[in-house]
């Protein structure tokens, strides 16, 4: 038995200006089976959480090229 979908999410490679992705939103409104798409503001909690996984991704790789660098 096939399971069945109930929503799909997309996430956007970069924020975009709202009047920019409005083609986007009235293609996807006009497909088979969709009742609804609204989009979804950038908070300042947005920016914030990208900030930490930045920092921690980079926390990361400087160990990493410590680490490199002292095996050498």
């Amino acid at each position: 038995m096939t399971a069945k979908i109930r929503s799909l999410t997309v996430a956007l490679s970069s924020d975009v200006r709202e009047d920019d992705v409005q083609s986007l939103i009235d293609a996807i409104q006009m497909m088979r089976n969709v009742i609804s798409v609204t989009g979804n503001e950038v908070t300042p909690n947005d920016w914030t959480s990208e900030m930490r996984v930045r920092t921690e991704v980079f926390g990361k790789l400087m160990e990493l090229a410590k680490e490199m660098s002292s095996n050498r």
